[in-house]
């Protein structure tokens, strides 16, 4: 097949992954893998020897030619082949220490998408959320879920006792379906606002990310662009695609929403908060988030060994990279006094802002109930204001 032919279909097919992005009709790792496959047809494959300075030159240059994040992480790729390739000895050398040596290489570009997998290891950066405080427990969230909560597809959910709703939602790796979130939905309906807490949310399937996204918005709405690379150059990109969420044909939420963030929002749950901030219910309340905000693809090296990598980019609606992450609206920290006193900061700040806001109710796809934007100025008051007893 010519060149032009396929990059044609290289267009179009990347014109359908960000389709699926937002339809939630196909699984996202199925769309990865068609593109995948004519994606590394569409470039001029160099061949490297299978030795250890072969896989090192062979991983650099996948890198080089199709990563997509060189100018957001602030890192010239021909220096850091300057100060690793001299590390790798094709005598003497262990495939564990290759794998090291390699892992070390990748991490100069702090990606938590990008992945060397051997058959006995795999390298990876978390540091993205290892490098900041959690603002997060378990401990305290089990005391604010109690043993009463309910728990539907991996969502845990309850009712607190100041009649606020709250949906923990730890990962986006599950499957939930329409009549989960709606049988949720209606569970909560009489509360006067709701937390969705995703901190320590590492990411999953980007289609749970929007469906549940897709119950706060009430009409057709842009929430971000996404690029695909064209080329072997670091700046050889489409031009950017806009990214459109429509609302779900299940019930969707008219109150206030309070969507709880830490540096481990990461992936998917990165792209759920910045949905989220483009409906005018929602406040985010904690920490900036992980990023993670390029659709891995993934090659292989002449030994076998697969590396993942970040080959996409997608932005807010501003077009803004959120790779390197989102800004709450409200910056809070888990308080160490709250904590020893058993009160989670985020979750007590979150509840105070609900009673500050104008009430409505969840309402059927089909009707349209819109609320004014609640301002945001409000002050962080007293700590004995804020955190009433549970």
């Amino acid at each position: 097949m010519k060149q032009s032919a396929l990059h044609n279909r290289q267009q179009s097919l990347f014109r359908r992954l960000s389709a699926v992005c937002l339809t939630g009709r196909t699984f996202l790792g199925l769309a990865f893998t068609l593109v995948l496959g004519l994606f590394s047809s569409c470039v001029d494959e160099e061949e490297f020897p299978d030795t250890n300075r072969g896989n090192l030159q062979a991983l650099w240059t996948i890198m080089d030619q199709r990563y997509c994040f060189f100018e957001e992480k602030g890192v010239n790729w021909d220096s850091v082949r300057a100060v690793y390739e001299p590390r790798v000895t094709n005598q003497s050398m262990t495939s564990e220490q290759l794998l090291e040596v390699l892992g070390d290489m990748l991490a100069t570009l702090k990606d938590g998408h990008v992945n060397l997998y051997a058959g006995f290891d795999y390298t990876r950066y978390w540091g993205y959320h290892e490098n900041y405080p959690s603002n997060y427990s378990d401990s305290l969230i089990t005391r604010y879920l109690g043993t009463d909560y309910k728990i539907a597809s991996g969502l845990r959910y309850r009712i607190l006792d100041d009649n606020v709703g709250y949906i923990r939602c730890s990962t986006f790796n599950t499957t939930f379906g329409d009549g989960n979130l709606d049988d949720i939905l209606a569970y909560l309906v009489t509360c006067n606002g709701l937390i969705i807490d995703v901190r320590d949310n590492g990411g999953g399937m980007l289609t749970m990310a929007e469906k549940l996204a897709a119950r706060f918005i009430n009409q057709k709405t842009l929430v971000g662009y996404m690029r695909h690379k064209t080329g072997k150059g670091h700046n050889d990109f489409s031009s950017m695609e806009e990214q459109w969420l429509t609302p779900s044909s299940g019930l969707r939420w008219q109150k206030r929403v309070i969507v709880l963030t830490n540096r481990a929002v990461f992936s998917a749950a990165n792209e759920f908060v910045k949905y989220m901030k483009c409906s005018p219910l929602v406040t985010v309340v904690g920490d900036k988030t992980g990023g993670g905000a390029g659709l891995p693809f993934s090659s292989e090296l002449p030994n076998g060994w697969i590396i993942r990598f970040s080959a996409c980019p997608m932005y807010d609606r501003d077009k803004n990279c959120t790779e390197n992450g989102i800004e709450p609206d409200y910056s809070v920290s888990l308080d160490s006094r709250d904590f020893a006193a058993g009160y989670d900061t985020l979750i007590e700040m979150a509840r105070h802002l609900l009673r500050s806001g104008t009430l409505a109710l969840a309402v059927p796809c089909g009707e349209q109930l819109l609320l004014p934007v609640v301002g945001r100025g409000l002050l962080r008051p007293d700590r004995q204001t804020i955190w009433p007893g549970l």
